[in-house]
């Protein structure tokens, strides 16, 4: 998985909202990309419409946010209106390259069962494109909220 101050990988990755997402696109401000198993899960659908809800509150901070899974564009869509987050861009990532760049796609047991899939994990970008913070684990209750702050706060400790 990515530390922190590990450059992201590049990419270029279909969103829901229509916009294709690059890293080099969003250079000089930074970014939030949060890692989910699965569209259409309880977890999943907790940590989207918490994101999906204070999605002004990061634009008012300066900080753009981005959910990620395996799945198609069509399927990210339906799972952001699901979510009431039309306005969060979710990226389609189908053949887990992405999440592999990240680190957050491996081996997971659930049930007693093994199977390969991406870990709920979170990665704030600073400007310059490296991993400012990690959330190697998470909770998708309140998730939105501590990344929200995390965010304000490095905003003002950055250099003036």
């Amino acid at each position: 998985m990515l530390a922190v101050g590990d450059p992201v990988p590049e990419f270029e990755l279909p969103a829901s909202t229509g916009e294709v997402v690059s890293p080099g696109a969003l250079r000089g401000r930074p970014w939030v990309v949060y890692f989910y198993p699965k569209d259409d899960t309880p977890g999943c659908t907790i940590e989207t419409r918490e994101f999906g809800r204070a999605l002004a509150d990061f634009d008012a901070a300066g900080v753009r946010v981005f959910g990620c899974s395996v799945g198609d564009v069509a399927a990210k869509k339906r799972f952001a209106a699901t979510c009431d987050a039309d306005a969060l861009p979710l990226l389609a990532d189908p053949d887990h390259r992405v999440a592999e760049g990240f680190g957050t796609w491996g081996e997971r047991s659930f049930a007693g069962r093994t199977y390969l899939g991406v870990a709920r994990a979170t990665f704030l970008v600073d400007a310059e494109g490296r991993v400012a913070e990690v959330w190697p684990t998470v909770t998708p209750q309140g998730h939105a909220a501590q990344v929200l702050e995390a965010a304000r706060a490095r905003q003002g400790s950055a250099p003036g």
